[in-house]
């Protein structure tokens, strides 16, 4: 033992100091082994826990996101096949009632007078006539033909009658003479280039052939229109007198607007499709792969298109076989390397199939975003875990330093403090799973130090966890109402309008046509036209302030009120000025509207009518061009009470037009951000200024479109054509 100043080396206090030293040291390395181990137990469980929590989130995310998916694609694909289920059933309506009578006549020729019909007549077209066709070589002055013709004459008024009711583009019936009797209403089509009517080997077209083979009601395969090279379908039925066939009859379905429907369903990846009863894609958005559409399918084609029920993919050939019988649950199949949903619904009338086909992928996004997030939380609960742990071991090692003789009372004391804590939260995090996601607080965690920072990050991680699942089940649930509603008050705003063409078939004199295309699922454009009496035509356009539900709202009101007002006979300044008084009384939203209203005097031509702040209306004269008619406006409905409105007289002659618009046509903006304009407008009304109001209407719009080609609609687009044909005769 050594003394060197007051510092003794060796001897009992040296042992004391060493094996106090000694002690230190070791319960620090144990204590430190400890918190180490403890540390990487936590981390391990956390990690295992988060696993588990994704594959929670993912699993539930992705049976919600199904479940709404096959609730809704089983309900949109049945809706399609029902609405093509019904459009073909106008056509067996007309077939059947047309070959019941025709049965009648040709089973008793004798009973029914002979009836005059003719060729087809160039100056009728646009009109619904009857027209006779033949094959080359027969002739109608055959005695035979002719009174073959002369007998099934008497069907003419039945058949235009059916024509006009029901959704068909043309009605006829065949003779095996060779002689059909046809209504539509495109007789030019039946000439060719040099003016000649078009012989057609009717006895050898499919429609005739098919149905005199099975002996009843028949359909043909999606062909193009021999006349109008539109896509279309035939419904045919033979009828039998004494066992012999005394005709064949028929009616085509123009299917243009199936397949633009079909077309428009394409929508990031997802597409319905048609199939026909050879398991044949005829109607489809996809240009290429497993579900392209086989292209110009014709009666003369003879390549012959893939069947998916014969293909090697197996899944989807008994899907198919299965779609085409009945409704099908959703079903997820692999189709050109990709997982896809698909759901179908058979056409009953056809044998035909609709199927809506999803990717996976899509489906899956929801879920993939909510994953995106959790990792967020995770990666910041994570990090504040290991900054908090840093700071607690600099903490320990600072307060081992100074407080040398307490370090074995402290040391258990932080034991207690902190491995309790941590292994209560450890066995509660092992403890979480399925339907128990929620860590809360509880007093033990409550240590005022980074372990209660640790435990609060687990109760926010939980927390928004069931936050993000019950938000997607709540959004999912919301859109679905919010669309329902949607797709319903587009219905209802629709159906205000005036829709039913032609507007007034008794009325010679005039023609009207309209059309309103909302940029939103609903919009503030109206218009409407009406006989105020059997001399006065009343017509008006308008334009609501502001887009979507509300403008919707107001345009409802403002419509009834201005037809009301129009209806009671008064002048169009007078009924501006009571609808603007009206809207002034209760305008709290503050919302205008314009207006042009006019109203046309039929005996004379006399047009009488008002602008409130409207578009200029464009006017054509029977041997000129559709020019502006800038006339004056008055201040917009709603916008001031008291406001004065002016009138105006023009005189339209026979073969005048009076063409009505929006700042929506003129306004149209392509993506350089250019305006159609009012100069392409009228140069769009002149490319054929005789046309009939619904081809200038088509005109003005394909215009529109291809000048805006792909970008936003952000305005409605609502026309109004008035075409003034001839003086009323009858008044004077």
């Amino acid at each position: 033992m050594k003394k060197f100043k007051n510092l003794v080396i060796g001897g009992i206090r040296q042992k004391v100091f060493n094996l106090v030293l000694f002690t230190i040291i070791i319960l620090i390395l144990v204590y430190g082994v400890a918190l180490f181990y403890q540390s990487r137990k936590l981390a391990s469980i956390v990690k295992d826990s988060s696993d588990s929590q994704k594959n929670t989130i993912s699993a539930v995310s992705g049976d919600t996101m199904k479940a709404v998916l096959e609730n809704n694609l089983t309900q949109s694909v049945q809706m399609e096949a029902y609405i093509a289920k019904t459009l073909f059933d106008d056509a067996e309506g007309v077939v059947t009632v047309i070959a019941d009578y025709a049965e009648k006549i040709l089973s008793n020729p004798g009973g029914f007078p002979y009836q005059r019909v003719s060729l087809p007549d160039k100056d009728k077209d646009g009109d619904i006539s009857v027209q006779v066709l033949t094959e080359e070589g027969v002739s109608i002055n055959d005695p035979a033909v002719s009174a073959k013709l002369g007998l099934v004459g008497n069907l003419a008024d039945l058949m235009i009658a059916e024509y006009e009711k029901a959704n068909i583009d043309s009605c006829y019936v065949a003779l095996p003479e060779g002689a059909m009797l046809l209504v539509d209403d495109h007789s030019a089509s039946k000439f060719d280039e040099d003016g000649n009517i078009i012989s057609i080997p009717i006895r050898e077209r499919q429609w005739y052939t098919g149905a005199a083979e099975a002996e009843k009601l028949t359909y043909t395969d999606v062909t193009t229109d021999l006349f109008t090279g539109n896509i279309s379908i035939m419904c045919s039925l033979p009828i039998y007198s004494n066992g012999k066939l005394v005709a064949v009859i028929g009616a085509d379905l123009f299917l243009n607007d199936v397949s633009k429907a079909i077309n428009d369903t394409a929508n990031q990846g997802s597409f319905t499709c048609i199939i026909n009863q050879n398991g044949h894609v005829i109607f489809s958005p996809q240009k290429e792969g497993t579900f392209a559409a086989f292209a110009d399918e014709d009666e003369n084609d003879d390549a012959e298109p893939a069947d998916l029920r014969e293909s090697e993919n197996k899944e989807l050939a008994a899907f198919i076989k299965s779609a085409l019988k009945d409704n099908t649950e959703l079903e997820l199949i692999t189709i050109d390397g990709e997982e896809c949903y698909v759901v179908g619904s058979p056409i009953q009338n056809l044998g035909w199939t609709v199927v809506s086909v999803v990717p996976k992928t899509l489906a899956d996004m929801p879920a993939s975003a909510m994953l995106d997030q959790f990792n967020d939380i995770q990666n910041n609960a994570t990090a504040a875990y290991r900054s908090a742990t840093a700071k607690s071991r600099l903490t320990l090692i600072v307060l081992l330093v100074i407080a040398t003789a307490g370090a074995f009372a402290n040391a258990l004391i932080m034991s207690k403090r902190v491995v309790k804590p941590l292994e209560i939260m450890t066995e509660r995090v092992k403890s979480l799973g399925g339907d128990d996601l929620l860590f809360e607080m509880d007093d033990a965690y409550r240590t005022d130090d980074e372990i209660e920072l640790l435990a609060e990050s687990f109760a926010m991680l939980s927390g928004k966890t069931l936050e993000y699942i019950e938000e997607v089940q709540r959004v999912t649930s919301e859109k679905e109402r919010i669309g329902a509603e949607l797709s319903l008050a587009t219905r209802i705003q629709a159906d205000m309008l005036p829709n039913i063409y032609p507007a007034f078939p008794d009325r010679k004199e005039i023609d009207v046509y309209a059309s309103m295309d909302p940029a939103k699922e609903v919009g503030g454009d109206f218009y409407n036209f009406f006989l105020v009496d059997d001399d006065h035509l009343c017509v008006f356009i308008a334009d609501v302030s502001g887009k979507g539900v509300p403008a919707a709202l107001f345009m409802m009101a403002s419509t009834i009120v201005l037809s009301n007002n129009a209806a009671m006979g008064k002048s169009p300044a007078q009924i501006l000025r009571e609808t603007n008084e009206a809207i002034c009384s209760n305008n709290r939203e503050e919302m205008f509207l314009t207006v042009w209203l006019g109203i046309l005097e039929l005996s004379t031509g006399k047009l009488t009518a008002a602008n409130a702040g409207h578009e200029f209306p464009v006017i054509k004269t029977p041997d000129g061009k559709f020019e502006l008619l800038k006339d004056k406006h008055g201040l917009v409905l709603g916008g001031m009470s008291g406001a004065p409105y002016k009138e105006y007289e023009i005189m339209l002659k026979p073969g005048s037009k009076l063409f009505l618009y929006t700042d929506g046509v003129p306004e149209a903006t392509n993506i350089q951000e250019e305006l159609f304009g009012t100069d392409r407008m009228l140069d769009a009304l002149n490319t054929v200024p005789d046309a009939s109001p619904k081809d200038i209407l088509q005109n003005v719009r394909t215009a529109v479109d291809c000048f805006v080609k792909d970008a936003e609609q952000f305005d409605d687009l609502t026309m109004v054509c008035v075409e003034y044909k001839e003086e009323n005769k009858e008044k004077t």
